[in-house]
């Protein structure tokens, strides 16, 4: 059995979550809590092509808020 992650023929999902990190999906696997479609049901190189264009930051977001409030102190 090949991983549904990998699968080239298969269809996918982008998801996104609070921190603003991404994640390739399988469309045939249910959403996790906390994240949302940013994508909806696809190939996986269009997903793969709108994550390296739309994720140009990798630090979550409260890591990011946290450096800010340092630099602020």
């Amino acid at each position: 059995m090949t991983n549904p992650f990998e699968d080239a023929n298969g269809t996918y999902l982008v998801l996104l979550n609070e921190e603003g990190q991404y994640s390739l999906w399988p469309s045939f696997v249910v959403v996790p809590t906390g994240w949302e479609v940013v994508v909806p049901e696809t190939d996986r190189q269009t997903c793969l092509d709108y994550i390296n264009e739309n994720w140009t930051e990798m630090r979550p977001k409260s890591l990011i808020r946290a450096m800010e409030t340092e630099t602020v102190s």
